[in-house]
């Protein structure tokens, strides 16, 4: 069995853009704003779009078909991010002494521990192009669920099995949950918005062209 992923390509051809595929989600691509716990855009972020693999993107048609019948619209946080933007999370942790986001990102933690804890990763799911970071939006009110914890806090608050939140909350983490893994998705075991197709196309190759529709479409 091979250990060492190390495959990287900027071959876009198997991907699709997702709102292409699912028109109804909500995006907003922290890492292309500087309101991420880097606090600049991210490397490889040219636009605020969400790209994913095609099989990703029609197993996440089917999550979101089945909340809106229930009367919720996905959220997408980040979905494929370039193996450039991981470079650049790294870079980040082990050069930069900037830390004007802690307070609102890890505020409990130093940020060599953001790796150390699987916080952000060397080389991230992301970058194989099936896994997305979402919530759920309540059509009803126009505003996301309340998950007991905002997107990208990483402390253990943000742990899918956390349970120092309102009972309210753990049910609509479960909410997601539930209907993510009934569509093939797998969880992990530190951030509640976190989900990768269990059965992605791309296990072994980490891909690197920009994050933009344009370069998808050429």
């Amino acid at each position: 069995m091979r250990t060492d992923y190390t495959d990287i390509t900027k071959d876009p051809s198997g991907f699709v853009l997702l709102s292409d595929v699912i028109p109804s989600i909500v995006q907003e691509i922290r890492y292309y704003s500087s309101y991420n716990f880097v606090g600049d855009r991210i490397d490889g972020y040219e636009e605020p779009c969400s790209i994913l693999t095609k099989e990703a993107a029609r197993a996440l048609k089917t999550v979101s078909n089945e909340m809106m019948v229930q009367g919720y619209r996905l959220k997408i946080f980040d979905t494929y991010r370039p193996a450039t933007a991981v470079k650049h999370f790294v870079l980040w942790g082990i050069e930069d002494t900037d830390i004007r986001m802690k307070p609102y990102f890890y505020p409990d933690l130093e940020k060599q521990e953001l790796f150390l804890k699987g916080y952000v990763a060397k080389q991230s799911s992301h970058s194989r192009g099936s896994t997305v970071d979402l919530t759920l939006l309540d059509m009803k009110t126009g505003k996301e669920l309340d998950m007991g914890s905002p997107f990208d806090l990483f402390s253990e608050i943000s742990h899918p099995d956390y349970r120092g939140i309102t009972e309210e909350q753990y049910e609509n983490r479960m909410i997601l949950r539930h209907v993510m893994l009934r569509n093939g998705f797998k969880p992990i075991d530190c951030e509640w918005w976190h989900f990768t197709l269990e059965n992605e196309p791309y296990p072994d190759t980490y891909f690197d062209f920009p994050l933009s529709s344009q370069y998808l479409r050429r």
